[in-house]
């Protein structure tokens, strides 16, 4: 099937598809849009069961940076790089080479970044071949770049802070139940600080040993991966994988509340509608976890870390934007953040 029939596929200006024979290379790069700059955005390592699930992934998530770019304010565009990864998940410094060079052939189009599979060291190996790459050490003490996990996790909290305020009525996250699904290093991060305020915690993970640790640390509870979905809770904060908001999934749900750092969360633009539908206060993905990007994105513009600070510390402001058109017009979050970002990448 060719990428533009793909439902994913929404105009996007190029989809590149490479291989390297010699270090195992396969390797997807979707750029959605240019409007506003190079299409910035990490590159996944991932294995994938089908072929056809990688092109959807690269297509879906370079859409989601077009927009998160742009909600942000930043003067960049969106792209995804996907590397499909062998079934022993090595990577290797051939295959990174040849990545970076897959990159530089597009001539500054596409900048790379961290994503899930892909550590600072993978920038730095992919960097040695390729001037378009951010989210590498950080040079100096005012510096933006790094590793955007914590960034991320930054805006997150400050997000679910706000949803917590117009959803719940309060000022603080103090007693706040707060279930957690995935405690990588975003989700991680938020159970962190959310302890930190005194909320109370579920967290669930595909590494069950994970959650476990990360609970006997801050007081928490766990439940297994299967069911943080449908626990009653305040809120649910999902910070793993994509599409986990389904017709079947929202009509489990027992949570007045959704936030959370994962990219894609609704499997199908419908389902902000069902959301809606369930008075469920939703927090559009791209929003409120847009601090990663805004570091490394920041950084490879040349900007400090004070301009990240602030612009991450905007982020609740956008939301309540958002919430206010939503109640505004009877439009589900979501549809309203899709159609703002759509305006500012010239295709509202």
């Amino acid at each position: 099937m060719a990428p533009w029939q793909f439902p994913d596929f929404d105009d996007h200006e190029a989809v590149h598809f490479f291989a390297d024979a010699t270090s195992g290379l396969r390797a997807i790069i979707a750029v959605h849009s240019t409007h506003l700059g190079p299409a910035a955005g990490g590159c996944r390592f991932w294995h994938y069961a089908q072929d056809d699930a990688a092109i959807t992934d690269a297509l879906r998530l370079s859409r989601g940076m077009s927009y998160k770019n742009a909600m942000a304010g930043l003067p960049l565009g969106g792209g995804k790089g996907v590397i499909l990864a062998p079934a022993d998940r090595v990577k290797t410094p051939a295959l990174l080479a040849a990545f970076g060079r897959a990159i530089e052939s597009l001539g500054g189009r596409y900048v790379t970044a961290e994503d899930v599979g892909m550590g600072e060291a993978d920038l730095v190996a992919i960097g040695r071949e390729t001037r378009y790459v951010s989210g590498l050490p950080v040079a100096g003490a005012d510096a933006a770049g790094g590793d955007p996990g914590p960034f991320t996790a930054d805006g997150v909290f400050l997000g679910v802070k706000a949803a917590i305020r117009r959803g719940l009525g309060k000022d603080d996250a103090a007693g706040v139940h707060v279930a957690i699904q995935g405690v990588g290093s975003v989700g991680g991060g938020l159970a962190r600080r959310l302890a930190a305020q005194g909320a109370r915690l579920t967290l669930a993970d595909v590494d069950a040993g994970r959650a476990e640790r990360l609970a006997a640390e801050l007081g928490a509870a766990t439940v297994a991966a299967d069911a943080i979905l449908s626990i009653e809770a305040d809120v649910l904060s999902p910070c793993a994988l994509g599409a986990i908001l389904t017709a079947e999934t929202i009509g489990a749900l027992r949570v007045p509340v959704v936030a959370g750092g994962a990219n894609n969360q609704l499997a199908t633009p419908e389902d902000g509608a069902r959301l809606r539908d369930r008075g469920v206060l939703y927090a559009p993905d791209y929003v409120i976890n847009a601090g990663g990007i805004i570091n490394v994105g920041l950084e490879y513009l040349g900007a400090g870390s004070d301009e990240v600070a602030r612009r991450v510390a905007a982020i609740p402001e956008r939301l309540n934007a958002i919430w206010d058109e939503a109640e505004a017009t009877a439009t589900p979050p979501s549809a309203v953040a899709d159609r703002m970002a759509q305006r500012l990448i010239g295709r509202g």
